[in-house]
């Protein structure tokens, strides 16, 4: 396995999804928009895993895995953005799960959060 090659395809790929994310939230499709907030620091985090442990990254969304395994101090990533995200790709794959409310103005800001810590995340890669 080429160790660069993956953290630079994990590390596009989460740029992308943020873009994605963007656009989502910016047409008002807020729980579409913040399950791809999700995903860039997942994809960020993968890539993490990868230039940590010199291995493929395992094939799960739980982004407290990914910090466990990483040595990224949670609190640098705010364990409560976190927590948020992970409701919203939860109710992503899971239909049956009960919608999440959120306004407007919620989801630019845990988009913002987002971006900021997608920022640090890869600027530590």
């Amino acid at each position: 396995m080429n160790v660069e090659k993956q953290i630079q395809y994990w590390k596009q790929a989460a740029l992308s999804d943020l873009d994605t994310a963007e656009v989502l939230i910016s047409n008002k499709k807020l729980r579409e928009g913040l399950f791809f907030c999700h995903l860039s620091i997942e994809k960020a985090l993968k890539a993490h895993y990868v230039k940590t442990n010199r291995a493929a990254a395992p094939r799960t969304h739980n982004l407290f895995f990914f910090i466990s395994k990483c040595g990224i101090d949670a609190d640098q990533l705010s364990e409560d953005l976190l927590g948020k995200l992970m409701k919203y790709q939860l109710e992503g794959r899971y239909p049956e799960t009960i919608p999440l409310v959120i306004s407007q103005t919620e989801a630019d800001v845990l988009f913002r959060q987002t971006q900021d810590r997608l920022r640090w995340l890869i600027e530590q890669l």
